[in-house]
């Protein structure tokens, strides 16, 4: 990676490419995998819909993730004292593989340093993801939810209720600080 990333607070006239923006990150990963026989998407064609996002948005802290003075993805976290969940974090598709998102995790982890415990989740079949937080990142596969084995902090995960989108399952990541 050439530039330097920065973290910048997302502004509202901003929000709606901002989903643009990680609607077409995530779907991309999901073509890489699935190519046109993709069946896991939320809403109106999107792995993620508006809606997931905008919530994502309104209950945490968003930021632009900008390289070279460009929008090269986005990040959006909820701290809770020493715990914090990693919501959303997208890099453009253009801009994969230039260290971008690990970098931009680096800054979420210096604007948080009161965080002891990170927690993410993402689907079983984002080989990208996985590698990215487990041998990037540094976190650890702390569970796998699927059809036999519901989350237990989610009520709508249950048995034959298990989430539709992600019938194979997700993985969820813990990432302690010492």
């Amino acid at each position: 990676m050439n530039g330097i990333i920065q973290l910048l607070p997302l502004e509202d006239s901003d929000r709606e490419q901002f989903i643009t923006d990680n609607q077409e990150a995530f779907n991309y990963g999901a073509m890489e995998e699935f190519g046109l026989r993709d069946n896991h998407f939320e809403a109106d064609g999107q792995i993620i819909s508006r809606e997931t996002i905008k919530q994502s948005i309104d209950g945490g802290e968003a930021y632009r993730i900008v390289s070279d003075g460009k929008k090269v993805g986005g990040v959006v976290i909820r701290i809770e004292g020493e715990k914090g969940d990693l919501d959303l974090l997208f890099v453009s598709p253009f801009a994969h593989s230039k260290g971008i998102g690990y970098a931009a995790w680096c800054a979420v982890e210096k604007l948080h340093p009161e965080v002891k415990i990170w927690e993410t989740v993402t689907p079983y079949f984002e080989q990208r993801n996985i590698h990215f937080y487990v041998n990037r990142c540094g976190f650890h596969i702390v569970g796998f939810f699927n059809k036999f084995h519901p989350d237990p902090n989610d009520p709508d995960s249950s048995g034959e209720e298990f989430d539709e989108q992600f019938p194979d399952g997700i993985f969820r990541f813990e990432k302690v600080i010492h």
